[in-house]
């Protein structure tokens, strides 16, 4: 909740209905067989990319149901509140926050429809999008990722919209 709504008496936090789902979304991301096994570089680079990457499949499953569009909505807001913390911890000023916002909102928005494409294609287009998009440790292999991710859309395609938004996923 902003500091304007605190201030105006608003106390009702519209996005509280996504946050579950968004520490869910980050856990995934974490976890550490997407950079032990997987390859993804455990770096600041690499964790931001396999948030995107997790957070992706998981905005491409809500927009298949109506009643997960507004919060997704939600969730993508979280995302942006999120990084706006990061940036701001790491020592970027007020002035530039915005404008770096802006290019990961750029960065997700292209993201998501590279895995949009990438999913529907099969498994080699879903891994050359992952060496596209994803930092990976030297030598690593995209399809390793490719075939987690693969394996956790189609476990979250069975979820019915409630689990989802419940952040009942990924296990």
């Amino acid at each position: 909740m902003s500091l304007l709504a605190r201030l105006f008496g608003q106390t009702q936090d519209d996005r509280a209905v996504a946050r579950p789902l968004w520490h869910k979304v980050v856990e995934i991301a974490r976890e550490k067989e997407w950079y032990r096994d997987c390859g993804i570089a455990d770096n600041v680079a690499g964790r931001f990319d396999a948030i995107t990457l997790v957070l992706s499949v998981v905005l491409l499953r809500m927009e298949r149901d109506k009643e997960l569009i507004e919060p997704s909505v939600r969730l993508t807001e979280l995302f942006v509140e999120d990084m706006d913390g990061q940036l701001r911890e790491s020592g970027v000023g007020d002035l530039m926050v915005g404008k770096h916002v802006g290019k990961l909102m750029s960065t997700l928005g292209g993201r998501l429809g590279a895995y949009r494409e990438a999913l529907a294609a099969g498994e080699q287009p879903l891994a050359q999008a992952v060496s596209r998009n994803v930092t990976l440790v030297e030598g690593a292999d995209p399809l390793l990722v490719a075939q987690r991710i693969r394996a956790f859309a189609a476990g979250l395609a069975l979820e019915p919209a409630h689990r989802v938004l419940a952040a009942e996923i990924g296990k």
